[in-house]
């Protein structure tokens, strides 16, 4: 169990944690939402024990800041905003396996999973790499090793939409291994993620609620987009869902935890729409039926 008690802390004389309390217990799959400056970071940089702080955290017991290397060994993290290292990314994997004692070939097998081609890539440093070869390096990195606490700070940035898809499906293999904990400004992009949601604002807890848990992560829809007329922004948009075809027809898969995203994108072109079929889809490697909703 992690157990937050009071825990306050202060930048500058400017208040961003104001008495947060908060038990977080194995099986919960919690999106930690608010707005930029809400004090989301800065609560989980506290349980990482990088910041003193007023309160008190505990992770089974254990204080980060007097037991970091005993908590981090059990700690799965991706960060929001990828550290500028300059070692290479071979460097970087071998020493991140051998901090926790796991093997470097687990994470490269993630990695491959999310379709990066890590033999192409081990030598180059690892601030050179895309944002999207930074975030499934970081992600392999962090599911790749054994650890009962995930901590994910807006964990699908700059991830292609099937990139997405496979790290939907490693999460939901893993669901009900121990804690995750995924924070985002947006609850729509995490919420077929978890179990429970936790809103902060101005660095309080104003939200602690438990929501449905019925979305299967590695689902898929197959879907039909039938347009009034052809337009190039549309266009240049639903490409990016990876659908194809063009002019006024359209075609694709919506991975099941992407449904949120897909429509509210959909609304955004109301006025162009003539048509719309959605199917369930089938589990991996089976094709989609279609039929219309």
């Amino acid at each position: 169990m992690i157990r937050f008690q009071d825990v306050a802390k202060t930048f500058r004389r400017t208040a961003v944690l104001e008495r947060v309390s908060l038990d977080i217990l194995k099986g919960d799959r919690i999106a930690l939402v608010g707005s930029n400056g809400a004090g989301k970071t800065t609560l989980i940089r506290c349980l990482l024990g990088e910041y003193v702080h007023e309160g008190r955290v505990w992770v089974d017991g254990l204080e980060p800041r007097r037991a970091r290397r005993e908590v981090l060994a059990r700690v799965g993290f991706v960060p929001q905003i990828p550290p500028p290292l300059k070692m290479p990314v071979g460097e970087l994997v071998g020493f991140a396996a051998s901090v926790c004692g796991s093997d470097p070939a687990r994470m490269v097998a993630v990695m491959a999973e999310l379709g990066l081609d890590y033999d192409r890539i081990r030598r180059l440093p690892f601030v050179k790499l895309s944002g999207g070869m930074k975030q499934k390096t970081l992600i392999g990195v962090a599911l790749g090793r054994p650890s009962d606490i995930l901590i994910m700070d807006e964990p699908a940035a700059n991830l292609d939409p099937e990139a997405r898809h496979i790290f939907f499906r490693l999460l939901a293999a893993r669901k009900d291994d121990g804690i995750m904990l995924i924070t985002s400004h947006r609850l729509d992009e995490v919420a077929a993620l978890v179990n429970r949601v936790v809103e902060m604002d101005m660095g309080r807890v104003v939200l602690d609620d438990r929501v449905a848990d019925t979305v299967d992560m590695a689902s898929r829809m197959a879907c039909r987009v039938t347009l009034v007329r052809p337009d190039e922004a549309f266009a240049r948009t639903i490409a990016d869902w990876g659908f194809e075809g063009g002019g006024t027809h359209w075609r694709g898969p919506v991975n099941g935890p992407d449904r949120l995203r897909f429509f509210a994108m959909l609304s955004r072109y109301t006025g162009l729409i003539a048509g719309l079929e959605m199917a369930e889809g089938k589990r991996e490697g089976n094709p989609c039926a279609t039929e219309k909703v």
